[in-house]
């Protein structure tokens, strides 16, 4: 079908016809963890997911190398247009094109497209993700090919972001910076000095996104004292919204698209219902952050600050366990035996 269909591979060489390639394997062994640290950071994972390792000092291109029947090399970028069909072609039997940086954006109110903004990375492959009622997405029933693709996408999307910030310096950079300060107070040669890159805090993840997340909670307990509720929520791999889109034979970990999605939704249900609707009485302020399990599930631990200080007594309240009675609450005691 391929050789039908898709004029790539009509004309490239296969990696398997090249007999000069090394054969070798990467193994991570779990059972051998660093002198100190704590032992459940380096637990094995308890379900079957795909990572990427970056290296974070270097820069280097994620360029795929092809090869041509006739002979000669040609290199491709991550941002070429033939970039996933040609590292995916499982996927994009056809051919077709993908991302590349002069897709324009066309309104949704009408059918002219803006010729001078375009379609971001992170915006096309959302589009490519979603869900839509009425409509087949094959990407969805790849399991592990698609986990693999999610991941080399969302390492494009951290790639495009890194070079327009490389090369938007003039922007960010100032003469006041801190780095130039530091350099120009040393005894160093100024000629030594260089060209810094600086990552401005409006990237997510960054040292200066999070220095200034670490204020503004430095802040909160400076002007409200400690925080009066600490919750957790974690996301339920049995939640209907997640059961209901899974295909047959799938489980939860085949659609990580999917359980960000569901559990963004549930989080800022949660976050309205303590805010708006005030179960725990009126915030002062709050805060959250989100981290994923080993098992391939998220969950949020959230910091309230109320303005009434809230007793022992009305803990109960809000929190409580037990076990019901199988002859009075047959319904509970099958929704309890299914947690």
């Amino acid at each position: 079908m391929l050789h039908e269909t898709n004029s790539y591979i009509r004309s490239l060489k296969f990696a398997l016809q090249n007999n000069s390639l090394p054969s070798f394997s990467d193994v991570i062994d779990a059972d051998r963890r660093p002198h100190g640290e704590h032992e459940r950071r380096f637990n094995a994972l308890v379900c079957n997911e795909i990572a990427a390792v970056i290296h974070g000092e270097e820069h280097n291109s994620r360029d795929i190398v092809i090869k041509y029947r006739g002979g000669g090399l040609r290199r491709i970028s991550e941002t070429h247009c033939s970039y996933d069909c040609l590292q995916y072609p499982l996927l994009f039997p056809y051919g077709s094109d993908g991302y590349h940086f002069k897709i324009p954006i066309c309104q949704a109110s009408s059918d002219s497209m803006s010729t001078s903004k375009t379609v971001s990375c992170r915006a096309y492959y959302a589009y490519m993700f979603m869900v839509r009622e009425g409509e087949f997405n094959h990407l969805h029933r790849c399991r592990q090919l698609f986990l693999k693709f999610a991941v080399d996408m969302a390492a494009k999307m951290e790639s495009e972001r890194l070079g327009f910030i490389k090369l938007n310096q003039s922007k960010l950079r100032t003469d006041s910076s801190i780095h130039l300060r530091d350099g120009l107070r040393s005894d160093g040669d100024r000629r030594n000095l260089g060209k810094p890159c600086i990552l401005p805090s409006s990237y997510t993840g960054g040292p200066r996104y999070m220095h200034e997340r670490t204020q503004d909670a430095m802040t909160y307990v400076r002007h409200c004292g400690r925080p009066d509720l600490f919750i957790t929520f974690t996301c339920n791999p049995k939640w209907v919204d997640i059961t209901r889109e899974l295909f047959p034979g799938q489980q939860y970990s085949h659609r990580p698209d999917l359980i960000a999605r569901v559990f963004r939704l549930q989080l800022l249900k949660l976050m309205d219902l303590i805010l708006k609707g005030q179960v725990f009485e009126r915030a002062k302020c709050h805060m959250y952050t989100v981290e994923w399990q080993k098992r391939g599930l998220p969950h949020a631990h959230i910091l309230l600050w109320l303005n009434n200080k809230v007793d022992a007594n009305k803990i109960d309240d809000f929190i409580f366990a037990e076990i019901p009675d199988p002859a009075l609450e047959l319904c509970s005691t099958k929704s309890l035996k299914k947690i």
